[in-house]
Formats: C-alpha cells, sequence, structure tokens
C-alpha cells in the first residue's frame, strides 16, 4: 500500500516545476515517501512527522515549502483543523498534498453491517464517516489553501471470507474506533448474517474496495494566477457554442 502511495506522490510531483527547499511529511511509515521524493530531485531537507495522538500536529508557523500527509487524516477527529494547521505552517507559495481512505471505502462491509445489524433490531456505527471528494476541495478552499484540485484511486482487496477482512482491518489499526460503537461482543449469529449479506464473486470470494482520495492546493502567492472576477468576460459561452456548430 505504501508503495502505491509513495508512486501516487511521485506521479503528481512530476507535473509540478518548483523545488521544495523543506518538506515534511506526515506519515506513520515515512521512509518510502522519503525516497520517492528524494528521487524526484525536487526536495532538499525532508523532516518526517510522526502522526500524533491528538489533533495538535505542533508545526511551527510558516516551516516549509511543501507539506505530505500520508494515509493519515482519516483518522483524526478535526480535519478542517488538520489541515488549517498545515496551511499555517506552509510558507507562500508552499505545497500541501494528502491522500486518505475516503468515499466508498469498505462499502461492500458498511453495507452488509447495516444489512446483518437490522436483523437483530438495531444498527451500531461500524466505519468512521467518509469525506466526498467534493467536500475535499471545499477543505482545502476553507483552510486559505488556493488553486485546489482532487483526485481518487480505487483499489480491490480480495478474501476467502469476511472474518479474514475484520482480521486484516484489526492488524493494521483500523478497527472501529467510533466512541458511539456497540461495547458488546458480536454474536456467532450477528457474524453469520454479516457473512450472509456481503457480496461475493463468481469464485466465492469477497472483494474489499479502498478508495483513496488525493488533494493538493498551494499556499496562496502573489505569483500565482487569478480567477477573472465574475462578469469581467468579453465573449459569451452562447457565442462560443454557435461558433462551434457553424464550424461542423
Amino acid at each position: 500500500m505504501l508503495a502505491d502511495m509513495a508512486e501516487g506522490v511521485a506521479y503528481r510531483l512530476g507535473v509540478i516545476s518548483h523545488h521544495f527547499a523543506e518538506v515534511g511529511v506526515i506519515a506513520s511509515l515515512a521512509a518510502p515517501i522519503e525516497a520517492a521524493l528524494t528521487a524526484s530531485g525536487k526536495c532538499g531537507t525532508i523532516t518526517p512527522i510522526a502522526p500524533p495522538q491528538t489533533d495538535d500536529l505542533g508545526l511551527s508557523p510558516q516551516s516549509f515549502d511543501a507539506i505530505f500527509s500520508i494515509l493519515d487524516l482519516h483518522c483524526v477527529n478535526d480535519v478542517p483543523g488538520y489541515i488549517a494547521q498545515c496551511a499555517k505552517a506552509l510558507r507562500p507559495d508552499g505545497l500541501f498534498m494528502c491522500c486518505f481512505f475516503a468515499g466508498e471505502t469498505l462499502v461492500e462491509l458498511r453495507n452488509a453491517w447495516l444489512a446483518a445489524e437490522a436483523e437483530f433490531g438495531g444498527v451500531s456505527p461500524r466505519v468512521a464517516p467518509m469525506v466526498g471528494l467534493r467536500e475535499l476541495g471545499g477543505l482545502l478552499q476553507r483552510a486559505g489553501l488556493a488553486m485546489p484540485v482532487a483526485d481518487s484511486d480505487s483499489i480491490k482487496f480480495r478474501y476467502g471470507n469476511v472474518i479474514a477482512l475484520l482480521r486484516d482491518i484489526k492488524a493494521i489499526g483500523y478497527a472501529n474506533p467510533l466512541a458511539e460503537r456497540s461495547k458488546n461482543m458480536s454474536s456467532q449469529r450477528l457474524i453469520e448474517a454479516l457473512e450472509q449479506y456481503y457480496p461475493r464473486d463468481d469464485d466465492g470470494r469477497i472483494a474489499a474496495t479502498l478508495e483513496v482520495f488525493w488533494g493538493l492546493a498551494w499556499k496562496p502567492h502573489d505569483s500565482q494566477p487569478k480567477p477573472k472576477q465574475p462578469g469581467s468576460a468579453t465573449v459569451r459561452f452562447e457565442d462560443i457554442l454557435k461558433k462551434l456548430d457553424n464550424e461542423k
């Protein structure tokens, strides 16, 4: 997974012409990302930043030319505050890039839990709420960053059964973190219902979707292109369409 994220960082950095003298990498395991940034030739000093236990990143104002947040945003309570802290820590014309699980991540498991628990008269929160792709662009702008770009990658993993998937989720530290979750042990009957409602492929195995959102935005600077003011256009869009129709 981290190798995929490092490849994604390198790909997106490849279309950027800037050089970043001081770079911060927020990640539990930063080494693959550091290697990709070094190989790009576009980064100078790279500082790994371990994700903190609280929502306070402890970043000094204007201390970095670029900050990369890798698979961390889905673990925080205050997503807008997290991005705002990163924006404050950037120097003018600094880059913020992030990737995290969102969107349709574990959608099959979420739906199967809902259907299974409905049989037993109550539904407990099982998976943390996911950020939408449109929301990500708004969050970047809300933090005071400019020229936001957001896109997504979808990855599927396959398992023999639901128990194997649940064990994997627990092993990587992503077991249910929600404060309002049920504290009761899941019964054997509930697990059997979960297996029943989880969709299976033709070969009997199950698929688990991981959707990774990528966000990129810049700390404002006078050198950056500015959007035109509403009403400043000199050509009507309707006239452009008519011209295209006439040229057919």
